[in-house]
């Protein structure tokens, strides 16, 4: 569900969309348009060099917006590829600015939400850069990121899911998580 902030643009500046596994919602160098609210699925935002390799800089999952730089820039700095079917919110980039000049409170609103994907984007790197996948895992389960597929899960901190179903049985057998279900695992409780 789009979150109430963009409310206040006009219902022509948001456009739902529907991508396929694979497909490319825009390339870098395309002219940008918009902004996008990611509403299911996942979608890979990569880079190219100069010398032609991708570099993946982000995957954007369910409850994030993506392509944010698109507001001040005419054209997008980096390909977005679907990586599984996806349902988004395109959301026009003019109406969007347009929003913050008429008043601070969208304003602010809006830099308060990018700050905060900001900070989950930080703690994502950081859980990302631990060497061990038990320990990756254990973190990032300490964190609530758990609350979807393993699969999903494993992408979003950079683990195979066969990395990351050894590293959860690990975890149970050592003590440290339960495994409350098929695919669901809890911290484990004190007694």
């Amino acid at each position: 569900m789009l979150p109430r902030i963009f409310n206040v643009l006009p219902n022509t500046a948001l456009k739902a969309r529907s991508v396929q596994k694979g497909e490319v919602l825009f390339r870098q160098g395309d002219d940008s348009y918009a902004i996008f609210f990611l509403e299911k699925g996942c979608i890979q935002l990569l880079r190219h060099t100069e010398n032609g390799e991708a570099i993946v800089i982000h995957r954007a999952i369910a409850g994030e917006t993506f392509a944010e730089p698109s507001m001040f820039f005419e054209q997008y700095h980096c390909d977005a590829i679907a990586l599984e079917d996806a349902e988004l919110i395109s959301i026009d980039r003019d109406a969007i600015l347009e929003a913050m000049g008429r008043g601070a409170a969208f304003a602010i609103a809006l830099c308060a939400r990018f700050a905060s994907q900001v900070q989950t984007y930080r703690r994502r790197i950081e859980i990302q850069a631990i060497r061990a996948a038990d320990e990756r895992v254990f973190a990032a389960i300490a964190d609530g990121m758990l609350g979807k597929e393993i699969k999903q899960f494993a992408a979003e901190i950079g683990l195979t899911h066969e990395a990351t179903y050894r590293a959860l049985a690990k975890l149970v057998k050592d003590g440290r998580i339960e495994k409350a279900g098929r695919g669901r695992y809890s911290m484990r409780r004190s007694l």
